[in-house]
């Protein structure tokens, strides 16, 4: 991991979406930063803002969104950026794999195609020097005869295949960054496996940095080196992945982990976190996970928690009223992950 800073850095990040009759808020100030070469586990339930998080920062959302906060690149602010010089980044610098490949293919056009289209766009590659990298591309991710495939439709590819043709459509630009939302979701476990075996290669081949959004814990242990945790569009923890399934420090964390069946041992009855996750628009007040906690308290209704360092651990963060004040400086503690 480098050591002169973050490659991606997202400060205060909030979106608003914006209706006939109101607004919502989606994303409330979240935080977080990724560095080159790290992989980077975001998860949490359907709706809790993990893809938003990232779609908001690539300028992926529509005009009934409002985006405000900081998203930097290198240093360089990509929120406010002209639509050109955005292009330039996203699927280039940046590039982001959707848990759908079905519909992120075009059905109407063959896959070299597609690919060569992407190589143009990206690294201004053309005719047979294009053609050459695609079938290099479609050969790294383990697409055996991929001077034929390449003449191929996307219904001809089974859902496994057509994921590496959309892993090798994003490596196509050489991203420094690869975003991974969910991509191993319409999968079978013999081929997620695969899938994520060649995603962490490809990480340590090119040094690049990799962020998973997933539900699948188990997967987030074995794949990631930190992990963030969100709940209704906050960033509830963030912290190196060992500590996290050691001791996590927020009961929502808590109640994720306990919902995982044990692979050794005797065999316990599951404890599901009661409730679901509240509509952006009818959040409790206070701490909005507070509801559905068997922990709560009557302070936890009266204000919303911000991240504060577990005990000394300056690199664990929880936004909960029960961890106690840190003796560690705040400014000590946010600067040590970012």
């Amino acid at each position: 991991m480098a050591d002169t800073g973050p490659l991606v850095q997202i400060s205060n990040l909030s979106v608003d979406f914006s209706s006939r009759h109101n607004v919502a808020r989606a994303l409330h100030g979240v935080s977080l930063s990724v560095h080159r070469g790290e992989t980077l586990g975001i998860v949490g339930e359907s709706g809790c803002g993990k893809s938003i998080t990232w779609m908001a920062s690539l300028g992926l959302l529509g005009a009934n969104a409002r985006v405000e906060g900081s998203v930097k690149l290198n240093g360089r602010e990509l929120l406010g950026l002209a639509e050109p010089e955005l292009n330039a980044i996203r699927g280039g610098r940046v590039a982001m794999i959707f848990q759908d490949p079905a519909s992120s293919l075009n059905p109407l056009h063959r896959i070299g195609w597609q690919l060569t289209e992407a190589l143009a766009l990206h690294r201004n590659l053309h005719g047979a020097a294009a053609r050459k990298e695609a079938e290099r591309l479609l050969d790294r991710v383990g697409i055996a005869n991929a001077s034929r495939r390449m003449g191929e439709y996307p219904h001809e590819f089974s859902g496994g295949m057509n994921q590496r043709v959309m892993i090798a459509m994003a490596l196509a630009g050489d991203p420094e960054l690869l975003v991974a939302d969910e991509p191993t979701t319409a999968l079978d476990a013999t081929i997620q496996a695969q899938i994520l075996d060649l995603l962490d290669d490809l990480r340590r081949e090119r040094n690049m940095a990799l962020v998973l959004i997933s539900h699948d814990l188990g997967m987030v242990s074995e794949m990631t080196e930190r992990v963030v945790v969100m709940y209704c569009g906050r960033v509830v923890e963030d912290t190196p992945t060992t500590a996290l399934f050691a001791g996590p420090a927020h009961p929502y964390t808590r109640g994720l982990i306990a919902a995982l069946p044990d692979l050794e041992g005797p065999r316990r009855r599951l404890i599901a976190i009661p409730g679901t996750v509240p509509p952006p628009d009818r959040l409790p007040s206070g701490c909005p996970f507070s509801p559905r906690c068997s922990l709560a308290m009557q302070t936890c209704s009266l204000a919303v928690p911000t991240l504060r360092a577990v005990g000394d651990q300056i690199t664990h963060r929880a936004a909960c009223m029960l961890i106690p004040p840190s003796i560690v400086p705040t400014h000590v503690a946010a600067g040590a992950i970012s």
